[in-house]
């Protein structure tokens, strides 16, 4: 039996071409098909999968880069520079006691926030149509025609 469009809408499901964006970044984040919501988004610890293994949406055209360590390094720097700052306020420790709590701190918040930050970077790229996962491949807009040398 199949499911009527608006109950497909309040299951989850989709209209035809709609992507809600917090939707999408919630599921990559959750390290989710954005698309489905069901399949694992990574097969390694920041390797996307090809393939979503429910759907089919493809996942290997996504361009997440440097974005997600900027994120990362962002939203710790601000989270450990903060701490650090109220620790000295209350506590007075020396430089090497500082550096023992919050270097540990840094690191594993850092290797903890990496791998949902770039789902939902893929999340975001996918619900905006970015870097092919509109259904057609990235192309400059402004492209100028070859110049021939001879002229």
């Amino acid at each position: 039996m199949k499911a009527t469009a608006t109950e497909e809408l309040r299951l989850g499901g989709m209209q035809d071409g709609e992507r809600p964006v917090m939707r999408s970044i919630k599921r990559g984040f959750l390290s989710r098909c954005p698309a489905c919501g069901e399949a694992r988004l990574f097969r390694a610890f920041i390797k996307s999968v090809d393939a979503c293994a429910v759907c089919g949406e493809r996942m290997d055209h996504h361009r997440a880069d440097d974005f997600p360590p900027y994120i990362v390094v962002t939203i710790v720097g601000h989270l450990v520079l903060g701490g650090y700052m109220m620790t000295d306020l209350v506590f007075p420790l020396s430089t090497w006691q500082h550096l023992a709590i919050w270097a540990p701190i840094t690191v594993a918040s850092s290797l903890a926030l990496l791998q949902p930050v770039k789902g939902a970077v893929i999340g975001l790229q996918w619900a905006v149509k970015m870097h092919g996962f509109g259904g057609k491949e990235d192309a400059p807009e402004d492209v100028l025609p070859a110049r021939d040398p001879s002229a």
